[in-house]
């Protein structure tokens, strides 16, 4: 079983994970002001923390994940929840291609450091925002390697340096609108790892 389908039903526990995504929510709603204008993707929803603390500012939201047990739990709770707005979708969008159109806002918590090809995803990501759209990644900054346990062999990025993933960004016709390290996770041991939040614009 994937990690991310073994820890599902349980990942709303952590406090930890609501606190973030709210904190993300509130960066992202001050600094669009979408107001319920506009349609936003979650590249990566998980059980859709991010996109519940935004579930009033956006039109239409697509929840996006490749793991069957996120993808189970998040469509209970939209039926708890009775939301009408919100449509879940199983598929990796660097190999699908979901019959997705009319999205404005791409925002993406904590799910870039585990995609190997970015070049790939940024891609993806400018060809599905309509003209002008926005691309909001929060995740950890670069870090030294130490964030994920040794026994998972998380064989991901150790986070982003700005200056880097700015440049990166660029190549794929974004340009950054935004930068602010909002957030801080602390792990048991003490230590600390900052995240940001960077917001692109398609040009």
């Amino acid at each position: 079983m994937d990690h991310f389908d073994n820890k599902a039903k349980t990942w709303d526990i952590n406090l930890d994970k609501q606190q973030r995504a709210k904190v993300f929510a509130d960066e992202i709603n001050v600094f669009m002001q979408p107001n319920k204008q506009l349609n936003a993707l979650e590249f990566g929803c998980g059980t859709g923390l991010l996109s519940f603390a935004l579930k009033d500012v956006f039109k239409n939201i697509t929840l996006v994940d490749t793991s069957v047990g996120m993808i189970d739990v998040l469509k209970e709770k939209i039926a708890q929840q009775q939301i009408a707005h919100f449509s879940p979708v199983l598929a990796d969008l660097l190999k699908d291609n979901p019959n997705i159109k009319d999205i404005d806002v791409i925002y993406t918590l904590m799910t870039m450091h585990h995609i190997h090809d970015l070049d790939k995803a940024f891609s993806v990501f400018h060809n599905l925002l309509n003209p002008n759209g926005y691309l909001c990644i929060a995740d950890l900054v670069e870090e030294d390697g130490t964030f994920h346990k040794p026994e998972l062999n998380f064989d991901g990025h150790h986070g982003f340096a700005k200056t880097k993933l700015c440049d990166q960004l660029k190549t794929h016709g974004f340009s950054v609108v935004y930068y602010n390290r909002p957030y801080t996770i602390t792990k048991e041991n003490g230590r600390e790892y900052p995240l940001f939040i960077l917001i692109a614009q398609k040009k």
